[in-house]
């Protein structure tokens, strides 16, 4: 439910039909699962059994701040792992054939603190309709904090948003766990969007959320710790977290080579047919490197994600060259950065060149 009415994209045309056609025959001619993938299960038990330990180790283990501050970032980063690997792939339903087993996955996402009932309906629905449009897309805005959009109000002190921004990313986790879901289900609104409140099981899954979030939080840890000490920790674990989000999400869509379109003054609808938006909405980045794949949950081939949601991430690359030439045919811009260092590196530029123009 769009406040103002649904966005509108230009005609569909042979694009999306051929590339869908041509990635629906690979997974036939080799027999690939397109989910339930074996490795999937193993990353996930890989995952929360790190998660756990490190946890663990923090809280009732380690007396000394050399032990719990290494304790504390690796429970930030597989924090961001977690929502990365396992609840982004539950919550697209693209982990599993069988929908309780999705829904449990996105449940991990209520676990760490975040609401799977306003992601579903901030990154799911709004962001994957309408990226990087401004107004309509609520990731590209974070107020009057920054300018990621050439069509968002500048302010003077956005001239140096690209030296205060990184910090600042740092504090995401915390206002989006602590402030952000509460409005947004109060509110009933997701930046210029409405959206429907919570309603018997999902107030009950909210709230519950909420609930286990602070107790392992905040609640245990009071018991063995004191005040400032926990919230201390809490702070770093936050503060990684944030970071690590926000550098895997950025540089694929607020950088140098993504579009930020806006529907036509007489038309009142996106030029683009709604497939070729998202292709050049979107960048992806370290193609090649095993590492970056397997610790973003295969986030580096966005392009591929947004075409392809419902698809294990571990699927996309194998299908990202069948992809890139199927764009490559129908004239389809494919934008990608070589390395992680490069996307951050045209992040930085991006917001450097929003802060300085009119």
């Amino acid at each position: 439910m769009d406040v103002g009415g649904r966005l509108k994209f230009g005609k569909a045309d042979n694009f999306q039909t051929e590339l869908r056609r041509r990635v629906e025959g690979y997974f036939q001619s080799t027999g690939r699962r397109q989910r339930d993938c074996p490795q999937m299960y193993v990353k996930t038990a890989i995952i929360l059994a790190v998660h756990a330990a490190s946890y663990g180790l923090l809280v009732f283990y380690a007396s000394r701040w050399w032990q719990a501050f290494p304790l504390a970032i690796l429970l930030g980063l597989t924090t961001a792992e977690i929502g990365f690997n396992i609840q982004h792939d539950g919550s697209h339903k693209a982990y599993s054939e069988h929908q309780w087993i999705n829904k449990l996955m996105a449940m991990t996402l209520d676990l760490i603190g975040g609401s799977s009932y306003i992601w579903h309906w901030k990154h799911d629905i709004f962001h994957h309709t309408y990226t990087n449009i401004t107004g309509h897309d609520a990731d590209i805005d974070i107020g009057f904090f920054g300018r990621l959009s050439p069509h968002q109000k500048r302010y003077e002190f956005h001239r140096w948003q690209h030296l205060y921004l990184w910090p600042l990313y740092g504090f995401l986790a915390i206002k989006w766990l602590l402030f952000d879901d509460f409005r947004d289900v109060i509110t009933g609104r997701i930046g210029g969007h409405q959206v429907p409140r919570p309603r018997g099981w999902e107030w009950i899954l909210f709230l519950g959320g909420k609930m286990v979030f602070f107790t392992l939080a905040f609640a245990i840890p009071l018991l063995f710790h004191p005040v400032l000490v926990v919230a201390l920790f809490y702070g770093v674990v936050a503060v990684v977290t944030g970071i690590a989000l926000s550098m895997v999400f950025q540089v694929v869509h607020v950088v140098e080579q993504a579009g930020f379109p806006l529907p036509r003054p007489d038309t009142g609808c996106i030029e683009n047919a709604w497939a070729v938006h998202q292709v050049e909405t979107t960048v992806d980045y370290a193609r090649n490197s095993r590492i970056v794949i397997w610790l973003v949950g295969a986030l580096n081939f966005q392009i591929e994600h947004h075409m392809f949601p419902r698809l294990c991430h571990v699927n996309y690359p194998a299908i990202s060259k069948l992809v890139e030439t199927t764009c490559l045919e129908f004239g389809v811009r494919y934008s990608e950065h070589k390395s992680f260092g490069a996307g951050l590196v045209s992040h930085f530029r991006w917001l450097r060149r929003m802060g300085l123009a009119a």
